[in-house]
């Protein structure tokens, strides 16, 4: 696993948490990027990337979608409540 070069951005809110519940699920990128696909959110691994770092935006869809496949709500990954 490569370790992080650049400092988390303030583009959103959730790419932190987002990296943290993959690797802690043993989940690769290229992984959750395929149950994405599934649910109809196509990202490639550079957009997901931007998004781990939270140096891009995110979509409601796309806000919903992670949650559902990490298993968490979407207020979590909001930091709304404890992971």
């Amino acid at each position: 696993m490569r370790t992080r070069k650049l400092e988390l951005g303030t583009r959103n809110l959730i790419g932190a948490r987002v990296t943290q519940l993959r690797l802690a699920r043993g989940m690769k990128q290229v992984e959750l990027l395929a149950q994405l696909q599934l649910r109809g959110v196509d990202l490639s691994i550079p957009a997901l990337s931007l998004l781990e770092g939270q140096r891009r935006p995110v979509s409601d869809i796309e806000l919903y979608a992670l949650a559902e496949i990490l298993g968490v709500s979407a207020d979590e990954l909001l930091g709304r409540t404890s992971v």
